[in-house]
Order: structure tokens, then sequence, then C-alpha cells
């Protein structure tokens, strides 16, 4: 049931934190050099690496991503008729948290490494 929730939870997030950042990142494109360096100055640095703002944002939204993403697998399979033994169901519902958990580390340290060595 939790993992029920959270695809919901994740799905709505998502969408709505990613509507209104997109949305202020026009208004801000639109507005002018000021309004767009504003925006971009609350997520990174002036070197352009990532702030503390950013990377919650960004590894937020990615974690998301992935339970969405290993929830809605799930479901998929659940719609099918497969994995109601109470014993699958509950092994698989936190298989969903560990893989969002790895693949998010596993996003986030390449796109770091990508950037170390170029």
């Amino acid at each position: 049931m939790t993992v029920s929730i959270l695809h919901r939870v994740t799905g709505s997030g998502m969408a709505t934190v990613g509507a209104i950042l997109f949305v202020w990142w026009l208004v801000a494109l639109a507005s002018g050099p000021a309004a767009y360096a504003s925006f971009v100055d609350l997520f990174t640095y002036h070197s352009g690496a990532l702030n503390v703002v950013g990377y919650v944002f960004g590894i937020g939204l990615t974690l998301a991503f992935f339970q969405h993403m290993a929830s809605g697998v799930r479901h998929l399979f659940m719609d099918a008729g497969i994995n109601f033994e109470l014993k699958g169901n509950k092994t698989t519902a936190l298989l969903t948290f560990a893989f969002s958990i790895v693949a998010t580390a596993a996003f986030w340290i390449v796109l770091l490494l990508e950037k170390i060595h170029g």
C-alpha cells in the first residue's frame, strides 16, 4: 500500500515541481538576462556547478523519477494478475525502494564522474 501511495505522490510531485520549474525558467528566460541570471544563481554557483539547492532539487527529482518508474513497472505486472502472493508482493515493494536508491546513486555518480573527468 505504501508503494502505491508513493507512486501517486512521486508522479504528482514530479509533475507539479517540474511544471513550476519549467514555467519559472520560461518566464525568467523571457524576462531578460537579469531575471534568467537570478533563476540560474538559485541552483548553481557562478562556475556553473550545482549548489546545495541544485543538488536537493536534482537528487530529489531523480529519486522520485526512479521510484515512480519502479513502482509503475510493479503495478504493470500486478495489473496483469501477477505477484498477488503476500511474500512476493512485499518483496517487490521493498525492491522498488532499493532500486530507486541504487539507480539514483548510480546516476549521480556517473554525472559527477563525467564532470570531473571531462
